[in-house]
């Protein structure tokens, strides 16, 4: 049945906060993946590197195999929306190796939507689902250079910079750095306590 025309009362519901909520991800979203793909600036940040041109085949496979957290590849890809239901961008918590306790997340806020604490937001959903659900205990991340917007959202989480690997990732004419970042599971309780009721 679709969640759409059902009415859920959201109040007590871990995946969300007062400003987005987490969903799985639907047959029908190909066409934002679609559309997102056509942000080369945005996928270079993602993906440390440039991509051919997409295509709708592309972004029905790439859905298809996430719609419903059915991914065979360790990734578990989510859709965040707005407390009204618009879909503005995405993430995915993924790299999980459980002996470690090791996992990374990825994140793509919709161009029209940056800038509004989407990004954090979900972030802080995730990281604690990873840290408080799934006993992980560490995040590791690594962002392209020039990438600010990911830089400062690293340090609002708490995460510490923790090295550079250098001449990482080779973009338009030049090699570029990957910036480390890293956060503990009990750094992540330390710096949002009071919002996790500890």
């Amino acid at each position: 049945m679709d969640e759409k025309i059902l009415k859920i009362n959201f109040s007590n519901y871990f995946w969300q906060d007062n400003k987005v909520r987490l969903r799985a991800m639907y047959p029908e979203d190909w066409e934002r993946e679609y559309i997102g793909q056509h942000d080369t600036s945005a996928r270079r940040f993602l993906e440390c590197s440039t991509g051919l041109p997409p295509t709708v085949t592309g972004s029905k496979k790439f859905v298809e195999e996430n719609v419903d957290f059915s991914s065979t590849k360790g990734r578990l890809m989510f859709i965040i929306e707005d407390l009204e239901g618009k879909s503005v961008g995405e993430i995915n918590l993924s790299n999980i190796d459980e002996r470690n306790g090791t996992f990374g997340i990825g994140v793509e806020i919709d161009k029209e939507n940056r800038g509004m604490g989407y990004g954090t937001r979900s972030m802080k959903i995730l990281l604690k689902y990873a840290f408080l659900e799934r006993r992980l205990n560490k995040f590791n991340d690594h962002i392209l250079e020039g990438n600010d917007a990911s830089a400062k959202m690293m340090k609002k989480l708490g995460c510490i910079q923790e090295g550079v690997r250098r001449q990482m990732a080779y973009i338009n004419g030049k090699y570029m750095d990957f910036i480390l970042f890293g956060l503990t599971k009990d750094e992540f309780i330390k710096n949002h306590k009071e919002e996790l009721n500890f």
